[in-house]
């Protein structure tokens, strides 16, 4: 049974300027097709109609990221979690030209999805410059934290791959830590190569973009779900 404590804790503005006529239309009659339903146990075969492996991205920001790796992974089923009503319009954008088929879309706080996935169902998951709350007295409202990475971590097959990115020193220092203090996870890296170049496979994000052009430098971490039993924990 998940701690309710790691649950449902979700800051910040869910939307900014007014949408323009066509990006209305675009939620009215898009956004149900691919949503995520809002109640009950969810699975590949409810989600996509048959079993596939599935991937999870928490916060997609505009959504190129997720509709680049729907896009190169076709065979596996693409959940992506958005509260932001900006960002869900980018995604139903990119998934509307591309013409995607494999990505379903909850705008709304990733740990109402993650906690009614079956355990051991998740075959990548991705946590891509999530808001750092560089303030001490913020750190509890950061998804990377043991209880919401304990609950992923139980979500995540042994041998799946969870990637995390962010150009925050702050948020890299408390992030190493987090996950260093998990062995449910193990860090790839070999070298300061690894964690400081892209991977080829890791498309960049606008978000990424923006903090180059501000001479941000950016850190790319790659983790491996061990066979360590995971442990749900409190995040307060």
């Amino acid at each position: 049974m998940t701690d309710p404590l790691t649950i449902r804790r979700l800051y910040g503005r869910r939307q900014g300027h007014a949408l323009r006529a066509g990006q209305a239309a675009l939620v009215e009659e898009f956004l149900p097709k691919l949503s995520v339903p809002e109640e009950g146990p969810l699975d590949a075969a409810r989600l996509f109609g048959a079993d596939r492996p599935l991937a999870l991205e928490i916060g997609f920001g505009k959504g190129e990221h997720m509709a680049q790796q729907a896009a190169m992974r076709p065979e596996m089923g693409f959940i992506g979690c958005e509260p932001f009503l900006d960002g869900v319009v980018g995604a139903l954008m990119q998934v509307r030209d591309r013409g995607l088929s494999n990505v379903r879309i909850h705008m709304n706080d990733a740990l109402e999805v993650i906690e009614r996935l079956p355990d051991a169902s998740l075959d990548r998951a991705w946590l891509l410059h999530p808001d750092p709350w560089p303030k001490a007295r913020h750190a509890k409202r950061r998804f990377m934290n043991p209880g919401p990475i304990g609950l992923l971590a139980s979500k995540m097959k042994p041998g799946a791959e969870f990637r995390f990115g962010t150009d925050h020193p702050v948020y890299v220092r408390w992030a190493m830590m987090v996950m260093g203090s998990l062995p449910q996870f193990e860090w790839q890296a070999k070298g300061p190569g690894d964690f400081l170049v892209r991977p080829n496979d890791w498309p960049e994000t606008r978000y990424e973009q923006k903090a180059r052009a501000k001479g941000h430098e950016v850190w790319y971490f790659r983790y491996i779900r061990t066979d360590v039993p995971a442990t749900v924990r409190s995040a307060a």
